[in-house]
């Protein structure tokens, strides 16, 4: 998401909360001039009440998961999302008075905010297929199965994803490209998908949490009124014990990692020379595409050039993999490519499914890529979860949850705790990082004031839950992507996003510790 695109979303969910808040003050007496059935249709439901949705939703998803198992996101979940939705609405409109239109703007308020969202995930789709087909990750795979050894490779993965998503400012962008590549070195030396994806993601997001070109950065300063710096020097506090402990444990498991034979790992690499060309001046392609976000060409551009730059290297360093994909697996190549079997064999790799035969069974799973096709369920699932997500922050519902919390709330330790279960809480509840990131910093805001506590632990308790729990929910947008792109289910990495887990647990214990808290003159103290 763009930053046009995030202070859009800012503005529209600051003004949503900001009517939920006159609704809830009318519906409680305190702005005359109303009545009663006015107030009545400004009534927002109790805690209890709101809660209704989210069971509906689990008995929903358990009975989806039972029956469907694997298959449960290509579809199941998103209808227990839209039924969970209804139930909502339901609840709304018949027991509270609440008007369909103000929960349809609400609903399409919350699509509108990831809609750049959407086409990033459709070029991430395209970029997936023609690196892929182009060879460009099948070179860093091969260059990177000789440089990084088994016995340091999960901290490796960690550490590079980490200095990648530093300098880009994203987690995506990082997970896309240099991850896709780190999973296929990793499958070649005999790591676990999920140990692979777990080290990835860990160092994604812990450069995206601290980077100054990150949306997400940018967003949790901005929504708490943090300065940038101010706000990413505090975060250190919590980020960098977090990262020392999840790389220890990445050294040690790389160190313990029994590695397949070495004659393994070769056959791996001269399996992908015997089908890509493989060469250094592919690398052109990933560079050039870190030069457009070094500076600052939006994310959209920078994809697209990325996935169009891929398209002409592999025209030029892959066209018997061209011809292979336009006319399909087995298709007899005489050395020449027509403009025909480029132009279908480029649109395909972008958009569709290929399959490159190697002879390698395990190796032609890791290559196979589906474009932007594999992306719509995704697409679907997101448009899903903003839409319930949407019916919650409309109806008031969220509101009401969030407020019975903020209601109990006493010293530093349950402040932060309150920030950190929110950040959780709206992270599954949404299924978007940037609304969870949003609500959760307009929900605590007043309240760290008249607690008497300093912005930046706002935006650092916000950064250490919203921002990097988003990727441990199957049907988060961030949970959903990253397991599409890296082909691995976002339950079976869950365990291993070390990072990830231990963020929000580093800051309640840095809360518990009392340091680096400081407290300024408490207002309205009385009101809480």
């Amino acid at each position: 998401m763009d930053d046009v695109g995030v202070s859009e979303a800012r503005v529209r969910i600051s003004s949503s909360i900001k009517r939920q808040e006159e609704q809830t003050a009318a519906g409680s007496g305190d702005m005359p001039g109303h009545g009663a059935t006015q107030e009545s249709a400004r009534r927002q439901p109790s805690w209890q009440v709101s809660l209704v949705p989210f069971i509906v939703l689990v008995a929903v998803l358990v009975a989806v998961i039972r029956i469907f198992g694997s298959d449960s996101l290509s579809g199941g979940s998103q209808v227990a999302l839209l039924l969970a939705s209804a139930v909502a609405v339901a609840i709304s409109i018949f027991g509270y008075g609440a008007s369909w239109q103000s929960l349809e703007d609400s609903v399409l308020d919350n699509i509108r905010s990831v809609g750049s969202a959407i086409l990033i995930l459709l070029l991430i789709g395209a970029i997936a297929g023609t690196w892929m087909v182009s060879g460009v990750v099948p070179t860093l795979i091969c260059y990177g199965m000789k440089v990084i050894t088994p016995a340091i490779f999960l901290a490796a993965s960690c550490l590079i994803s980490a200095l990648v998503s530093v300098m880009t400012g994203s987690s995506w962008t990082t997970i896309a490209t240099v991850g896709v590549a780190l999973i296929g070195i990793g499958t070649a030396q005999g790591f676990d998908p999920g140990w692979s994806a777990g080290a990835i993601i860990s160092g994604a997001y812990f450069g995206d949490k601290i980077s100054p070109l990150s949306d997400t950065t940018v967003l949790a300063s901005s929504s708490s009124g943090t300065p940038l710096f101010t706000h990413i020097r505090y975060m250190l506090i919590t980020t960098v014990p977090s990262m020392a402990v999840t790389m220890t444990v990445f050294l040690v498991a790389s160190l313990v990692h029994h590695s397949p034979e070495v004659s393994q790992v070769e056959e791996f690499s001269d399996t992908l020379r015997a089908t890509f060309n493989i060469s250094p001046w592919l690398l052109l392609v990933p560079a050039f595409t870190a030069v457009l976000i070094i500076r600052k060409v939006p994310a959209i551009l920078t994809l697209f050039i990325a996935a169009l730059t891929a398209g002409v290297a592999a025209l030029i360093a892959q066209p018997h993999i061209i011809h292979e994909v336009a006319e399909g697996a087995g298709a007899g190549w005489d050395g020449t490519l027509s403009f025909a079997d480029a132009f279908k064999g480029l649109m395909v790799s972008a958009y569709g499914r290929t399959g490159i035969a190697t002879g390698n069974p395990e190796l032609d799973s890791l290559i196979a890529t589906r474009g932007m096709t594999g992306m719509l369920n995704t697409i679907f699932l997101i448009i899903c979860s903003v839409t319930f997500g949407g019916v919650l922050t409309g109806s008031g519902m969220l509101h009401s949850l969030t407020d019975m919390l903020t209601r109990r709330i006493a010293g530093r330790v349950g402040i932060v705790s309150a920030t950190v279960g929110t950040g959780l809480f709206c992270n599954m509840t949404t299924g978007d990082q940037y609304l969870s990131i949003i609500l959760t910093s307009s929900l605590y805001r007043k309240l760290y004031e008249r607690k008497g506590y300093e912005r930046r632990l706002l935006s650092r308790s916000v950064e250490d839950s919203a921002t990097v729990t988003s990727v441990l929910i199957p049907w988060n947008s961030c949970g959903m992507t990253q397991s599409t792109v890296l082909k691995v289910p976002t339950v079976d990495y869950l365990p291993y996003c070390l990072f990830n887990i231990i963020s929000p647990l580093m800051s309640l214990a840095i809360a518990m510790a009392g340091y680096r808290i400081f407290r300024t003159a408490p207002r309205e103290e009385s009101a809480s």
